[in-house]
């Protein structure tokens, strides 16, 4: 008799546990499509008319002069009960809110119950430049620099200070996620997290990429030139003299570049704008960016899943070093943040990924009981929302909100990446 999990005994079941690790078999009709299918339909596929969701968007101010653009759902909450759950949202490499595998979770979390859904908030925290973002600093992101997710988080506990927040986040957002949580231990400000597709070993993931021709040709140019292009949107924001513009032009100049030249010419330099940044070399960026090594560290309840036949992310850590906090799971399939599967209707495509999700959220959001969390206070202090003992972060919302409609998305990027 299979040992379920997450309620999906009919398609996904346990295979192994070991201690916090979980090796999922799954018996669906997804895996009737390789790691690769899965990926490019996540980047090909047309999604524009699936999973709607109509977006309230705050821009924020950072202390250093950036800006993040916080995108809410629904978009007219005052229905709901101040201390209904938040799902906080770390989109992947070059996305944002209209992504699909965001939209896929959202649209159907974020009705009521009685519709079926969780009946929750959610906010998707877009990063600096990225779906529509201004950028107004000399600084873009990057896998390792937590302190925009930090200062959006100052934000949202603020504003609905009753609300649990439920960490989720994808690919490159989960490694930011993953990271936050690590550092922040039992002062996170995320109640759970739960993180798709996490690269984790960056520079172990990054290396496997270029050992294959589609690896090199499709993954690692595609998200190379997304960058690209996403940099030549901004690039006229940054003062001519400022190591970061010089970065930038470097970079632009860079012909069908992998996201490893892209990395060692911009990200270890642009990617932060305190210590450690700059780093001398993409490697250092990696090895301090990377969230494989800080498992042991995280105090909050976390789920990860990754797919074993992800051809973006090949190196998945399934060691947690006892840490009773962090539960791995390994999927057989799945692909990089697709986990598709044909529906009950003639042509219909889902994704499945939504149950184990929408469990975990349940859960984490109305059945754990957290003991107090160990919170820094917080405080206004020149119109900035700031947390005690913590004077270099700080976050205000800019005046006028725009309503978003979440399957806009940008046009020259490939999505899903």
């Amino acid at each position: 008799m299979p040992i379920t999990l997450f309620g999906v005994p009919s398609r996904m079941v346990v295979a192994q546990v070991r201690q916090n690790i979980i090796i999922i078999e799954f018996t669906g009709r997804s895996c009737q499509l390789s790691g690769h299918m899965q990926t490019l339909y996540c980047v090909l596929g047309d999604f524009s008319a699936r999973d709607k969701v109509v977006y309230k968007r705050t821009l924020l101010r950072l202390l250093d002069g950036g800006t993040l653009g916080l995108d809410f759902t629904p978009s007219d909450d005052s229905h709901l009960p101040p201390d209904t759950p938040i799902i906080v949202v770390l989109h992947g490499l070059t996305g944002g809110s209209y992504e699909s595998y965001v939209r896929a979770i959202l649209s159907p979390g974020c009705v009521p119950v009685h519709q079926g859904g969780l009946g929750y908030r959610a906010v998707v925290v877009n990063f600096r430049g990225c779906a529509g973002v201004p950028v107004t600093s000399p600084q873009l992101y990057s896998a390792g620099h937590t302190d925009d997710l930090r200062q959006a988080l100052f934000y949202i506990s603020h504003r609905y200070p009753e609300a649990p927040l439920l960490g989720l986040s994808f690919s490159l957002g989960a490694n930011v996620m993953t990271r936050y949580v690590a550092e922040e231990g039992e002062r996170s400000r995320l109640k759970s997290a739960c993180v798709l597709g996490c690269p984790w070993n960056l520079a172990a993931n990054s290396s496997k990429l270029l050992t294959t021709y589609i690896g090199r040709h499709v993954y690692s140019k595609g998200m190379g030139r997304n960058l690209v292009n996403l940099l030549k949107r901004h690039v006229s924001t940054f003062a001519s003299d400022h190591e970061v513009a010089k970065a930038a032009a470097v970079t632009m100049a860079l012909t069908k570049p992998t996201i490893d030249m892209f990395d060692e010419h911009f990200t270890r330099i642009g990617g932060g704008s305190s210590p450690p940044w700059p780093f001398a070399s993409a490697s250092d960026y990696y090895e301090y960016s990377s969230s494989h090594n800080v498992l042991n560290k995280i105090k909050i309840p976390l789920l990860a899943i990754n797919a074993a036949d992800d051809p973006v992310v090949q190196d998945v850590p399934m060691d947690v070093e006892g840490n009773g906090w962090a539960i791995m799971a390994l999927t057989p399939c799945g692909g990089h943040l697709g986990w598709f599967e044909s529906g009950e209707v003639w042509g219909e495509i889902r994704r499945w990924i939504k149950g184990p999700v929408f469990e975990w959220l349940r859960a984490t959001g109305e059945d754990f009981v957290r003991s107090p969390p160990r919170w820094r206070p917080l405080h206004e202090e020149g119109g900035f929302i700031k947390e005690v003992g913590i004077d270099r972060l700080g976050c205000k919302e800019l005046e006028g909100s725009d309503i978003i409609m979440g399957t806009e998305g940008e046009a020259g990027l490939l999505a899903g990446l």
